[in-house]
């Protein structure tokens, strides 16, 4: 039986993807730590959700469980309990204890404001309406967060379910949302309470990762025919905006994960460093945005039209590479100096480069090569202070272990 055609064209010859496959191994390769690490960050991200959402259940449980036994007429709303557990389970604590405290306040000037209509008139479609709109402008100033608007919803709550039993009611609700939410506190005090420092590390190396890649594609391209075929890295530069906001959040989250928390004093970390790690990184995200609208405007003429001039290109592409490997290097701390200080001699040349050629050329044709060549020095300035912190920083920490190992000798003496 005849094979059909369209089969015939569809069948592929494995040795005609070799060349595909052989182009694509350096960009695998120069991916592959990211994807490691990003396999690391969702592996963490899974565990703590899964903590979390445990913690959850049993604050749930707890409070459910609890609810009944109040005094007065607060076990008649025990459905309230678990709701109050539910908005005490933030991922950190300092965030459980804030939400607590604005979810509260909200709680109570609802109440006011509801009571303020039984006292001094009675519920109707104008008094409800008008607490409502206050209690909306109260929510408005943003005093109470995400839980601003429990403001106009428990207003409208006790007043139309609460009815004529509206104290009764206020008082079972705010004492069964209050001892939900201590449930829920105690919750997350005692189990386990997340510190993310963990992804913070991560975070920083796949920025640093990024960062060298992209600058790694544009070396690449300036080393092969002009203009480029590949045009991925002028498309690259607005992910690396996403990805310094997104280790910015991860590093504020870390920081405030750390306050009120138990475990933070036995596992300390110092995020002033992260802290000057990020600012050196957004710094270097930057220069690197601005080495790429460059390379643009000598290819396509857009932002800026300038002139790359050819003779330039190899030594353009050498500090590029040198600065992708520096940042490459960085987690690495036997390599982290030797790097930088090929990065380093790599600029040099491209200065001295830029020299020579002053005589031949005039300003307006080198201006595209000086820029990039600012723009790397102040990179590697951003990497070398950060460099000097870090060496500082392990200097400190070696001492400080030497004198406590010391206090130890002398204690067993």
């Amino acid at each position: 039986m005849r094979r059909p055609k369209l089969l015939k064209r569809l069948t592929i010859d494995a040795s005609r993807l070799q060349p595909i496959k052989q182009r694509l191994q350096p960009v695998t390769q120069r991916l592959q730590p990211v994807t490691q690490t990003a396999g690391r960050m969702r592996s963490d991200i899974t565990r703590t959700r899964m903590l979390q959402a445990a913690k959850t259940g049993l604050a749930v449980a707890i409070a459910w469980t609890v609810a009944p036994y109040l005094p007065g007429v607060a076990d008649n709303y025990p459905y309230y309990a678990p709701l109050g557990a539910i908005v005490a389970m933030y991922p950190t604590l300092m965030g459980s204890l804030k939400n607590a405290a604005q979810t509260l306040g909200s709680l109570a000037i609802a109440i006011v404001l509801a009571g303020a209509v039984i006292i001094f008139s009675s519920p109707s479609v104008l008094t409800m309406a008008l607490a409502v709109g206050v209690g909306a402008l109260i929510a408005a100033t943003g005093w109470f967060g995400a839980n601003r608007e429990y403001i106009p919803v428990t207003v409208l709550f006790v007043l139309i379910i609460g009815g004529p039993d509206a104290d009764d009611y206020s008082l079972g609700y705010l004492e069964q949302a209050t001892l939900g939410i201590v449930v829920g506190l105690l919750v997350n005090l005692l189990i386990f309470p997340a510190l993310t420092h963990n992804a913070v590390d991560q975070q920083l190396s796949n920025f640093r990762a990024v960062l060298s890649d992209h600058l790694a594609e544009i070396a690449e391209a300036l080393a092969e025919s002009w203009p480029p075929e590949r045009d991925g890295w002028a498309s690259g530069k607005d992910s690396l905006v996403v990805v310094s906001g997104e280790v910015r959040q991860a590093v504020l989250l870390a920081d405030e994960s750390r306050k009120a928390n138990p475990r933070a004093r036995r596992y300390r970390r110092d995020l002033k460093a992260d802290y000057n790690d990020l600012a050196a990184l957004e710094t270097v995200t930057f220069h690197v945005r601005d080495i790429t609208d460059v390379l643009t405007g000598a290819v396509w003429g857009t932002p800026i039209k300038v002139q790359l001039r050819p003779e330039m290109r190899p030594a353009l592409s050498a500090a590029l590479a040198a600065v992708a490997s520096a940042l490459r290097d960085w987690d690495t701390l036997e390599h982290r100096e030797e790097s930088h200080a090929l990065a380093t001699d790599a600029l040099a040349d491209l200065t001295a480069e830029l020299d020579a050629r002053k005589a031949d050329a005039n300003a307006t044709a080198l201006g595209a090569s000086a820029a990039i060549s600012m723009d790397i020095a102040r990179i590697l300035a951003a990497l070398h202070a950060r460099l000097e912190r870090a060496e500082e920083a392990e200097v400190a920490e070696e001492a400080e272990e030497a004198e406590v190992a010391e206090q130890g000798d002398d204690s067993r003496g």
